[in-house]
Parts: C-alpha cells; structure tokens; sequence
C-alpha cells in the first residue's frame, strides 16, 4: 500500500480517490472548492490538505485531475504547488485532459526536481470513474509506470504505456476523435429511424448485433431518443478536448474534416443552452420530420 496524495476531486477524481481509498492506500486529498475535500474525507478514509504541496508533502504518489492545462499549471507549479511539497523520487500522475505540449512541459520541471512524471489521461466516464473501470493511456519512462502501473490499476480496466511523455495525451485525442464521429454517426441513425416511421428502440436492439455495434450505440441510444442528456461528460468539456485535437492535427499534418465539423456541430449545442449536456446531446440538433 502507497502514501498518495490526490488533486482534484471533480465527478471523475472524487470516486478515484475513492477507490485508492478502498483499495487501502492511505490517501490525501486537495480540491480547489474545501467543501467537496470535507466530502470526500466523511464518505472515505483519508484526510485533506489546505493546498496541493500540502497534500504532495510525503506522497509516495500524486494524482493529478483538473481541467485543463492552466489548471494543471495552476496546482503544480508556484510556491503552494504540488511539485514543492514533493520529495525527490515521488511520481506525479497527470490524469488531466490536456495537451502534449503541457505534459511535456511539466516533465522537463519534474525531471529537474528529480521527480517522475506521467501523462495518463483517462476514458469511461463518471460510470467507469465511480465503477473503477478505466481505460488509462499512459505517456512517460517505463521505471515510473511499472512503479505507479499497480495504485493506477485501483480505478482502472486496461492500462497501457504508449510511449514517452506527451503519448498519453495523443492517444486520448484518438479516442476523442473516435467518439465525436461515433455519436454523430448515431444521432443521424437514431433521426434517420424516426423520419422513417421505424422502431428506433427496435432499430437499435437489431444492429446492435451486428457490424453497427458500438458502446456509444448501446448504452446512449435510448437516452438520445428520450432526449435525456444528463450522463456523463459535458459538451464544454469536449470542446476543451476537440481544440486540443485540432490544435495538434495543425501541427502534425492530420487531417480530420469530420472532427472539425463535430467540432462545430457541438458548438451549435452549446448555443442552444446545452453547454452541461453530455456528449449524446449531437442528437438534439436533428429533429424528426412533422
């Protein structure tokens, strides 16, 4: 069992400290809002800390989940920031949704500081967060992720090591990738049926045990056609996402005319008030024929 400290505890960071908690790890936690640190420590094991070197300070581990690459910087770096309270040998696990490029950055002050540094950016949603089914894609040196390989598999299905520092984050805009085109393919589906006159719930249940297959078909389809929209990941935070992936395409030469356009399509989404509607919202823009 680890001494870890975790920064970060959003829909997806509470139920991970949680299971590092259960798993019997002793745990510390820090969240910008006090409130949700107070929350977490009367419905787990472990206590809070006041700052994030406050909640480094001794870890053997520290798991980071915030926003965006601002909110990284924001808890790692500065006097009060997690890489000053954290001793030479301790591992940082960035499980933040962001860019290669911040990854990379905060790796070269690691390795000043003699620390370890690891992108592992996550997927499976709130579900795969509170059920401790992740998929977790792992950019960094191999002594630091066979070390953290074994408090990472706490909340986790599948982790993998997919090369240096930066690749975690570009495989994790892989999978953005995948499921922008995936939902909207399934709301044109869904829209598709119901114009026809079809089953749409009936439609779903066929082709699902076909070649059409796919986790987004079987466990949002019949929310998108009742038009609920409260599950999961939010459409601002995937446009967080799409700006990092198209940000990077512009750099490496890839080119991804349909993720632009879902890029645009969520945006749409977001003028029609849906900013906290999960990603299956796509679906919302498409209205069936009178």
């Amino acid at each position: 069992m680890a001494k870890v400290a975790f920064i970060g505890l959003g829909v997806m960071g509470f139920p991970m400290a949680g299971h590092l908690a259960c798993e019997g790890h002793q745990v510390r936690v820090y969240n910008r809002n006090p409130a949700k640190a107070l929350a977490w420590c009367e419905k787990y094991s472990g206590e809070s800390a006041g700052t994030p070197r406050e909640a480094a300070a001794g870890a053997e581990f520290v798991m980071v989940c915030v926003g965006n690459d601002d909110d990284l910087r924001a808890v790692l770096l500065g006097e009060q920031g997690a890489f000053a309270g954290m001793s030479p040998g301790t591992v940082l696990v960035d499980h933040t949704t962001a860019s290669a490029d911040v990854a990379r950055e905060m790796a070269v002050i690691a390795a000043e500081r003699e620390l370890g540094f690891l992108d592992a950016p996550v997927s499976g949603g709130q579900a795969g967060a509170e059920n401790g089914m992740l998929t977790v894609m792992v950019g960094g040196e191999p002594v630091f992720y066979q070390r953290a390989a074994p408090v990472i598999d706490s909340y986790a299905k599948m982790i993998r090591l997919m090369g240096p520092v930066g690749s975690g984050q570009l495989t994790k805009m892989v999978n953005q990738i995948c499921i922008g085109g995936l939902v909207q393919g399934l709301s044109e589906a869904l829209h598709f049926a119901q114009c026809a006159g079809l089953d749409g719930l009936g439609a779903m249940e066929v082709i699902s045990k076909g070649a059409a297959q796919s986790w987004q078909l079987e466990n949002r389809h019949k929310t998108m056609l009742a038009g609920e929209f409260e599950h999961g990941f939010a459409v601002d935070w995937m446009r967080k996402d799409l700006a990092i992936v198209l940000d990077e395409a512009r750099r490496n030469g890839a080119q991804l005319p349909v993720t632009a356009l879902v890029d645009q399509f969520y945006a749409d989404v977001q003028a029609m008030g849906g900013n906290r509607w999960d990603t299956s919202s796509l679906i919302a823009r498409l209205k069936p024929r009178d």
